[in-house]
């Protein structure tokens, strides 16, 4: 459903914000504004984003018959797509661009639908907190799934967790649990090789090249906006920026993290070549806003609403919630799969009992 759509909101955000960030133009003073806003947020202690698309449910639909998977959408996913929310919100001892992860002292994700809350975990101190609420989901979306009352004792602390009540993990252990897990997937059992990463010279190299293709390709445009605001423009044929980037890349491709492939040119001729705009809205230098405007991408008369917008702002400390039940992750993934057997055993004793 929906994927050719959606991976084009992604990819063309990526590349229209990344064009920013690379320093983009250093001789159209739009260019300079937009790296300076960039620089700003590196620089920032406590950083907030809110994702969401800036369309309906009937453009959602219409988009996803068009990719022609076969599969309608559901009413109830396209209104919970179409309402749909991903907010972060991280704080730092230090400066963003300095700062690793021994350096994060909180961070909360939420994902919300039009009816409320549907997932949020929060990093705190040396726990991480879970939450959900299966329930709303499965009204909003109109796809069945099993509730934490139908779930058995046994699924324990799963159960409170999708149930919408707080449970809480040691963080170590989640890092440990992951580090095992790439340990297993290492060569021989043997320890997991450090991520290839592009040498400083390599580097130096590549983003010059993405520079010079931005600047070629780029246009930029500056206006004044509402109480006291200012917009930055940037506009590009899709298919042709994304072509000359991944060419530039394609070199380094030994080089990058494993599993990073890149598109191939014929790949790219499937990208629709149409014009993409990017809205960076800022005040007082500072970024607060990214709305990329990917409608002409959609190929398709009816749909004139379709952005993904990105909001940014000053994070909120991460708090512990109160009443959090502490678990261990084999707890957490033990009542999941015993839940899961539960259910598919219920399923197959109703059908049983049909066929009798």
């Amino acid at each position: 459903m929906i994927r050719k759509p959606l991976l084009a909101t992604a990819v063309a955000t990526v590349v229209l914000a990344g064009s920013a960030a690379c320093g983009a133009v250093e001789n159209l003073s739009a260019g300079q504004k937009l790296d300076r806003a960039f620089g700003k947020l590196g620089k920032e202690h406590s950083l907030s984003f809110e994702l969401d698309l800036d369309t309906d449910a009937k453009t959602l639909k219409a988009l996803d018959a068009e990719a022609g998977t076969g599969e309608e959408m559901p009413d109830g996913a396209a209104e919970l797509f179409s309402g749909a929310r991903l907010s972060v919100s991280m704080q730092s001892k230090k400066p963003f661009d300095d700062s690793d992860d021994k350096d994060f002292t909180g961070m909360a994700v939420k994902f919300s639908g039009p009816g409320g809350d549907l997932f949020e975990y929060r990093v705190v101190g040396e726990y991480t907190y879970f939450r959900a609420d299966v329930d709303a989901f499965a009204k909003t979306t109109g796809v069945p799934l099993p509730s934490a009352g139908e779930l058995p004792e046994s699924a324990g602390a799963f159960k409170k967790m999708i149930d919408g009540e707080w449970v809480k993990v040691a963080t170590e252990e989640l890092k440990k649990t992951r580090d095992e897990m790439e340990e297993m997937r290492a060569p021989e059992g043997g320890k997991p090789s450090a991520e290839p990463t592009p040498d400083a010279k390599a580097q130096k190299k590549l983003m010059k090249a993405l520079r010079e293709v931005i600047a070629r390709e780029v246009d930029f445009k500056t206006s004044e906006g509402e109480g006291g605001t200012e917009h930055v423009m940037a506009t590009t044929p899709f298919r042709t920026l994304l072509t000359e980037l991944f060419d530039e890349i394609r070199p380094l491709a030994e080089e990058l993290p494993p599993g990073a492939g890149l598109p191939t040119a014929e790949d790219l001729k499937e990208a629709p070549d149409k014009k993409v705009t990017a809205d960076f809205t800022l005040r007082n230098g500072a970024l607060t806003e990214v709305s990329v405007d990917l409608a002409e991408l959609a190929e398709n008369a009816n749909v004139r609403k379709f952005a993904l917008v990105l909001r940014v702002g000053k994070g909120e400390k991460a708090t512990a919630p109160a009443g959090a039940t502490e678990v261990k992750l084999d707890e957490l993934v033990e009542g999941f799969f015993q839940g899961v057997s539960e259910e598919i055993s219920t399923e197959e004793g109703f059908s049983e009992t049909a066929q009798g």
